[in-house]
């Protein structure tokens, strides 16, 4: 017979034997060069093309909107959206400047300063890549989901609260980061409206909410309508009007404060590379906003990723890969005074729709960026801020998931809850607090619920909707029945039969804890039927342990029965099972009723 080992094929990533613990560093892009033809490049030219016009307004709004210079956004895009797309675990994501990160980077900014930003900006891209390497990546998903869109939701508010100032052309030096603050003193400065800002502004909100999109097509194709939308759906609105405020501005002159008056205008070459000097003292004052960025940045990019590969015939991302491009991208660009950088959900959609095959096209999208910086940068002086006001408000409308909130009525109370806390703690506070917080009351109701949902029953009373199901609403499933074992026509004198439901842990052990006091004054014999309990912890065993000694003071000797495999091994490593006597552990009720209880009364253990 041949030993020989069968190939592996070629679609399926190679273990690494040295380390399997750690995740082999193998870039998507590698396996998608394989077969790579003209026509997938053509596809690729066109998406990048086009994803590379959607982005160059994108990035220096969301990086003038996070109190840094708009070259740092554009720098971002570059770099940071080349590196993520030649080294991702996704075919099509695009990576860059992020409309979630504007709250956080101005807050850092204004508290910690524009050096500090880009060290911590470097030390989240560190921890990133461990995130990777050490296969952490699926742990993303196990926040809540009322957590993600509560924090989403709370972010998108404070985006449209920091643009009120351009649009409105108030007159404002420097907007604080506090919530309570920025209202106060944009109330403070509204006898300072500029009309024409928010004539311009209006205008350029509404051109882009109703200009034709790619994924809202006439459903009669041979209209005029329909071919209008077809042609303008392959230019962005937010790029009409940019081109159309700049326009108007230069021309009549209007008193609009402009990207130039405010930063002097774009640099025509990209900034030269700069280590940052970085101390362990350094470190530890940043240690909140590195983590800050490497959580929302793993978040975004992983439910980014995930969008992407629902809208294609695209092979399932590599969560552990696209972390650590995603830390390689914040690694480098602070290098060249780039800001965070994690996957963007609208960019990404853009260049699914426009036809993008592989991770080619976010590179060619980077590219083009960088072409239209060495070109066409003297014309960012005239752009109005008062126009990427009106894009952000609307960026900032569509990031936001504000379906949920008219829902809640629907869901039980934990996630209410939960929901609505971390979007007001994300307001008030920040994003680290409100995520913090959020998990904490997560935990806290999962514990009291699955409490609830274990229970202490009489042999035959099988658990009804107030004891099994005590905790579940409307929302959730209710447990599949289990078979119910035969039950005896009629117990022994002196013994009591109870059935365990659900899982025996810390949050539960309470319904155990009283279960001597209840018994009758006859009863010389206690059963315990685990058949339901799924599982046990130490808790859980120091609960019977108690019980157990309690009993033995009564008189009264205890026996489990038909005990699952989890709580069996535990019962058993512990030296319980010991304790309890050749009789204390039956396979099944029968065969724990068969036995008189003062076999087991003679085997009990001195306390």
């Amino acid at each position: 017979m041949s030993t020989q080992t069968p190939p592996i094929p070629a679609d399926e990533p190679v273990a690494d034997t040295r380390n399997p613990r750690l995740h082999r560093f193998r870039p998507r892009l590698l396996d998608s060069l394989k077969g790579y033809d003209r026509s997938q490049f053509g596809a690729d030219l066109g998406a990048g093309l086009t994803v590379g016009v959607v982005a160059l307004p994108l990035a220096m709004a969301f990086a003038i909107a996070s109190g840094v210079k708009p070259e740092a956004g554009i720098f971002t895009a570059i770099i940071a959206g080349f590196l993520i797309s030649a080294l991702g675990g996704s075919q099509v994501q695009i990576g860059g400047p992020a409309g979630a990160f504007i709250v956080i980077v101005y807050g850092i900014v204004e508290r910690y300063g524009l050096a500090n930003l880009l060290i911590s900006t470097m030390l989240a891209g560190m921890l990133l890549m461990l995130l990777g390497l050490f296969k952490l990546g699926a742990m993303v998903r196990y926040i809540p989901v009322s957590i993600v869109i509560g924090f989403t939701n709370g972010i998108a508010v404070l985006i449209a609260l920091s643009q009120v100032k351009d649009l409105f052309g108030l007159q404002i030096d420097k907007l604080p980061a506090d919530f309570f603050t920025q209202l106060r003193v944009l109330g403070g400065a509204l006898h300072t409206l500029n009309p024409v800002a928010l004539l311009v502004g209006g205008l350029c909100l509404a051109l882009v909410v109703v200009w034709p999109k790619s994924y809202r097509m006439d459903v009669d194709p041979h209209s005029a309508r329909a071919r209008f939308s077809r042609i303008a759906a392959h230019v962005p609105g937010t790029l009409v009007a940019l081109v159309l405020a700049t326009t108007l501005t230069a021309l009549l002159n209007l008193p609009l404060e402009t990207i130039g008056q405010r930063f002097g205008g774009i640099p025509r070459t990209l900034p030269s590379l700069a280590f940052p000097e970085v101390s362990w003292a350094t470190a530890k004052l940043l240690l909140m906003p590195t983590l800050t960025i490497a959580l929302l940045g793993a978040i975004e990019s992983l439910l980014c990723a995930r969008v992407a590969d629902n809208m294609g015939e695209f092979k399932r991302h590599d969560p552990n890969q696209e972390l650590m491009a995603q830390g390689v991208a914040n690694l480098v660009a602070p290098l060249f005074g780039g800001i965070p950088a994690t996957g963007t959900i609208a960019r990404t959609v853009t260049n699914v729709r426009a036809g993008a095959r592989t991770p080619v096209a976010g590179m060619v999208h980077a590219l083009a960026l960088l072409l239209v910086v060495l070109v066409a940068a003297p014309l960012a002086l005239h752009v109005p801020l008062a126009a990427l006001a009106g894009i952000l408000l609307f960026v900032a409308w569509n990031m936001g998931e504000w379906r949920e909130f008219a829902r809640l009525k629907q869901f039980n109370m934990p996630y209410r809850t939960v929901l609505v806390g971390t979007f007001v703690l994300t307001v008030v506070f920040d994003l680290t607090v409100a995520v913090e917080v959020g998990l904490i009351l997560a935990c806290g109701f999962f514990i009291w619920r699955m409490g609830q949902l274990f229970s202490v029953q009489r042999l035959g009373e099988h658990p009804q909707a107030g004891a099994m199901v005590a905790a579940v609403d409307d929302d959730d499933a209710s447990p599949s029945p289990t078979p119910v074992p035969p039950v005896p026509q009629a117990l022994p004198d002196g013994v009591e039969v109870r059935e365990l439901y659900g899982a025996l842990f810390f949050g539960a052990v309470g319904k155990i804890e009283g279960l001597a006091e209840q018994l009758p004054a006859s009863t010389r014999l206690l059963v315990l039927e685990m058949h339901r309990l799924i599982w046990m912890d130490t808790s859980g065993l120091d609960a019977l342990e108690q019980l157990h000694r309690q009993l033995h003071r009564q008189g009264i000797a205890l026996r489990l029965a038909a005990a699952h495999a989890q709580p069996l091994s535990l019962l058993r490593r512990s030296g319980f099972a010991d304790q309890l006597g050749v009789h204390g552990i039956a396979a099944t009720l029968a065969e724990a009723l068969a036995e008189p209880p003062s076999a087991d009364a003679a085997a009990q253990h001195k306390p």
